[in-house]
């Protein structure tokens, strides 16, 4: 008899359009969350959406804890944990990009308070999920938390912040295809659970980006809701699969091994972008696949090479043959990649 089972914990509410960050107390209410207010922001999402939202609540008379972080760190996850703690405060919101929202969700999770998630960059997928990424020495960790209550995405908001955290965005998105490639390949060959259903859902988000990618230009409200969407949909099938497969596999590994190569160099997602071009090239051969995510990435003006993201070619080939060593994560990488096959297959790809 079939018996397994599954817990999936997704939003009750996600809000997404133009001006909804004006209505962040009402989807508050609308959850029944209840006591005072921790926010957790950074210094420039602090100016842009955590002041108005303070604001919205002092005109009710609810006067907001809010803590600003400078820096993600498992530090500043200790401090807002701290603050958190306080018996009057009844949930979090965290109002930023990926920074405040990991810290503020890790935080959440630790004291067991409600967290809703208000964006103000549209450059990665866990303004939804159930994970939190946070930086420690060279390594980049991913940690499973609660995802968030709400999320209240202003699309307004989310077009007028810096163009290149837009696309990073959309290159994590795009790069879901390879980690997908990945997650079957595994479970064809090493049984790893698998779940249809979280794998078109995630492929469908990378469908999006590809088939819109000449529609994805600064400073547009319709450019911010289609990423944003994409986004929305590739977190949901992590919490689906309750696992990050859907949307990380070797091409993840291989940004990890540069943020510890290069530390800085570049975004995290246009890290992965570059990288499911070789990791798709490595699935499909000349079948073209790799050619399509290429292409979407140029058309959004992300990188789709190792000078475009400021690392130099010999960095490339050491991480492509490092990286599988970063995780237990079986993936196209098997055991590793000799350096000939790894320089060939970047110059293939014209990473290099």
């Amino acid at each position: 008899m079939f018996q397994k089972s599954a817990w999936i914990r997704l939003p009750r509410n996600v809000v997404v359009g133009h001006d909804v960050l004006s209505r962040t107390v009402d989807v508050v209410d609308d959850i029944h969350l209840t006591g005072r207010p921790l926010i957790v922001t950074s210094p420039t999402p602090r100016d842009v959406a955590a002041a108005p939202i303070v604001a919205q609540y002092e005109e009710r008379g609810v006067d907001p804890e809010v803590v600003t972080v400078e820096r993600a760190s498992f530090e500043s996850v200790e401090e807002v944990a701290e603050a958190a703690g306080n018996d009057e405060i009844g949930y979090l919101l965290g109002v930023g990009g990926g920074k405040a929202i990991d810290i503020a969700k890790m935080a959440s999770d630790h004291c067991g308070k409600g967290f809703v998630s208000v964006p103000t960059a549209a450059s990665h997928d866990g303004i939804v999920s159930g994970r939190s990424s946070i930086p420690e020495g060279d390594t980049r960790h991913s940690v499973a938390a609660e995802p968030p209550l709400a999320v209240i995405a202003d699309t307004g908001v989310l077009a007028e912040a810096p163009w290149e955290l837009t696309t990073a965005g959309c290159a994590d998105i795009i790069s879901n295809y390879t980690a997908v490639m990945d997650w079957r390949l595994a479970n064809r060959l090493q049984d790893v659970e698998y779940s249809e259903y979280a794998a078109a859902l995630s492929e469908m988000t990378a469908e999006i980006l590809v088939d819109n990618a000449s529609m994805v230009r600064p400073g547009l409200e319709e450019s911010a809701w289609v990423v944003t969407k994409a986004l929305m949909s590739s977190g949901v099938a992590m919490s689906i699969a309750d696992s990050s497969r859907p949307a990380s596999g070797a091409e993840h590994l291989f940004s990890h091994q540069l943020d510890r190569l290069a530390p800085n160099a570049a975004l995290h997602g246009h890290q992965v972008g570059v990288g499911s071009i070789v990791t798709a090239y490595l699935h499909g051969g000349e079948r073209g696949i790799w050619q399509d995510i290429r292409s979407a990435l140029a058309a959004i003006d992300a990188p789709t090479t190792a000078a475009e993201l400021g690392v130099d070619p010999e960095t490339v080939v050491e991480a492509l043959t490092t990286c599988h060593e970063i995780r237990d994560r079986y993936t196209i990488l098997g055991n590793g990649m000799s350096e000939p096959a790894a320089r060939e297959v970047a110059r293939k790809t014209d990473v290099i």
